[in-house]
């Protein structure tokens, strides 16, 4: 599977992993837990780290924009972690849907976006 999800702070954080290519198949898998979260919590934060990760699928796509539709104020933070250009883009792409404020870290940086996402 390209997504492995960790659970912190007693799920108030999701630090999500991911690796490849996204599928359907992945969102089906991991969206769940997520929305469980969120019904404990109300809001929750996101920890989205990407490694050696080569974007979606198309149908994996389209349930990343559902995702995100539904969920549009349920996320509080979301820090993003990469190595790529293009990943960097990608904090910036997705302000418009979401209220939740978005920081981007490059891969070295891995403790700082830790430390930011927990505060």
């Amino acid at each position: 599977m390209a997504v492995q999800l960790q659970k912190r702070e007693g799920g108030k954080i999701v630090a999500i992993t991911v690796s490849d290519k996204l599928t359907k198949e992945d969102y089906d898998t991991f969206v769940p837990d997520v929305e469980r979260l969120i019904q404990e919590f109300g809001k929750i934060r996101v920890l989205f780290a990407m490694k050696d990760f080569h974007g979606w699928k198309a149908g994996a796509l389209w349930k990343d924009i559902k995702f995100d539709l539904q969920h549009f104020s349920d996320i509080e933070k979301i820090a993003f972690l990469g190595d790529k250009k293009w990943e960097k883009g990608m904090s910036t792409f997705c302000r418009p849907f979401t209220t939740a404020q978005i920081r981007y870290f490059d891969a070295s940086q891995a403790n700082e976006a830790d430390d930011w996402i927990t505060k």
